[in-house]
């Protein structure tokens, strides 16, 4: 799919953290049903690299959540798990979590952050503030930012771009909707989302890729295991041809209803690197059995 050329508006909403129109976006609606795309060779484990398995905690959790870190991080401990482990709780929690985190050998994680690292931007946060606070890493393109406050691809990179100047790791979620499933756009849509989102300086050390089909989201449902596996050796496909062969080492996490019941089959499947939780990783005694999976 050709570039489109960004208008001044598009270009004042990646400044200033705002949409072009401040509405709600419409989803890419397909002309027609599509065909299926043929099947991407399936692609083997990140190279280099542990696994990562990160929560995220979006609006929840106040100050007793400390607890649930803690118990986290004992059995980290306990398990000898062959896997990083990321938290990303409100902004409001990465400071005063910050030692217990690093005492359980647990990192923080920010969920999203303005491309500006200073300004006049009321409610925002920025990168180097993230960075301040104790977070390693920070969320951005998640699907729900992307649905409810409007953004683009082109946000996404410009806080990649923040990301990656206040030291940050950058966890680029991309994924589609169910009509674009439904209509057999999933790879191309995938594909755009990678080319508009990533930086030009990703690299395997300051970038991770979330795969998080979006009607997967906190409904219960998956996709086949089949599916995954589809749609993450097409990312990594996607990734080498444009950053070579050292992309071989990107991580890429699948996310979207992932829980105890069904993690050890989906972080098995080839191209699997890891997985972005959203409830289950609320609760110490449901990420552990996520956890579980990479026990040495």
């Amino acid at each position: 799919m050709g570039a489109r050329k960004k208008s001044a508006p598009a270009k004042r909403a990646a400044k200033s953290g705002k949409t072009a129109t401040g509405t709600k976006p419409k989803a890419i609606v397909a002309p027609a049903a599509k065909p299926r795309a043929k099947a991407a060779p399936r692609a083997g484990k990140a190279k280099g690299l542990l696994p990562m398995v990160a929560g995220n905690w979006k609006m929840n959790g106040l100050l007793g959540s400390a607890k649930e870190l803690k118990a986290m991080g004992a059995f980290k401990a306990k398990a000898r798990l062959r896997c990083d482990v990321l938290i990303c709780p409100p902004a409001t929690l990465i400071a005063p979590l910050a030692k217990p985190a690093a005492a359980a050998g647990i990192a923080l994680g920010g969920q999203d952050c303005h491309p500006e690292d200073k300004g006049a931007f009321t409610g925002d946060i920025s990168a180097p503030m993230l960075k301040d606070a104790g977070a390693t890493a920070v969320i951005l393109g998640h699907s729900e930012r992307r649905t409810l406050h409007g953004e683009r691809d082109e946000l996404v990179r410009a806080k990649a771009e923040a990301a990656y100047r206040a030291g940050l790791i950058a966890i680029i979620c991309v994924g589609e909707t169910q009509e674009e499933r439904k209509t057999g756009w999933t790879l191309d849509v995938i594909e755009r989302q990678l080319k508009g989102s990533l930086a030009d300086a990703a690299t395997a050390q300051n970038t991770l890729i979330a795969y998080e089909p979006v009607w997967a989201i906190g409904t219960g449902l998956t996709p086949t295991l089949d599916d995954i596996s589809e749609v993450h050796a097409a990312i990594r496909k996607s990734l080498v041809q444009r950053f070579g062969e050292a992309a071989a080492a990107i991580r890429i996490l699948y996310g979207g209803s992932v829980k105890p019941a069904n993690a050890a089959e989906i972080l098995k499947v080839p191209g699997v690197d890891g997985a972005l939780v959203g409830g289950a990783s609320l609760k110490a005694s449901d990420l552990n059995e996520i956890l579980n999976v990479y026990r040495s």
